[in-house]
């Protein structure tokens, strides 16, 4: 038997009611920055050593288009059939593997490499949405949060309905 391929992204899956995600601390007198979303998904995305362009329609089209939201008749639908919002955030802890009493990422990709899929992968998420009449006409919006920065994370979800999915 072959060993298993290590996976290249790992992405989590939350349904949100509401969420709200600071992008911008306050600094200077200046408040801070947030984006927000209604009734959609909330995607945290990481990338491994290993992952690269041709791996990020993949990841958007299986998160895209997964069933997991329960639409108004009880039936499950991905975000494109509901429709709903999506709030993209990186995180990088996804790749935390415990040693002794620690975490270590070793896994994760390098910062610039990594910046670089998640921007491709927010601007192919954007495109998706706005290539799907139902979400145009529900004006469903993309959000997202802001690479290699701690966020502050506010959500209202109808579960807990958690979902991990490797690549």
């Amino acid at each position: 038997m072959a060993a298993a391929r290590p996976a290249r992204a790992r992405a989590l899956l939350q349904q949100s009611v509401s969420a709200r995600l600071q992008v911008r601390p306050p600094e200077h007198g200046a408040e801070a920055q947030w984006v927000e979303i209604q009734r959609g998904l909330v995607i945290y995305i990481c990338f491994f050593k290993g992952a690269d362009e041709d791996l990020v329609p993949k990841i958007v089209d299986t998160l895209l288009n997964v069933k997991l939201s329960e639409n108004e008749n009880g039936e499950f639908v991905s975000v494109l059939e509901l429709p709903g919002d999506v709030l993209i955030i990186p995180q990088a802890t996804l790749g935390g593997k415990p040693k002794g009493r620690k975490m270590q990422y070793h896994a994760n990709i390098e910062k610039e490499k990594g910046l670089e899929l998640y921007s491709q992968f927010v601007t192919l998420c954007e495109k998706e949405l706005a290539a799907n009449a139902k979400c145009m006409e529900a004006g469903v919006l993309v959000k997202h949060g802001t690479y290699g920065n701690r966020q502050v994370l506010k959500l209202d979800t109808n579960g807990p309905y958690t979902h991990l999915i490797e690549f």
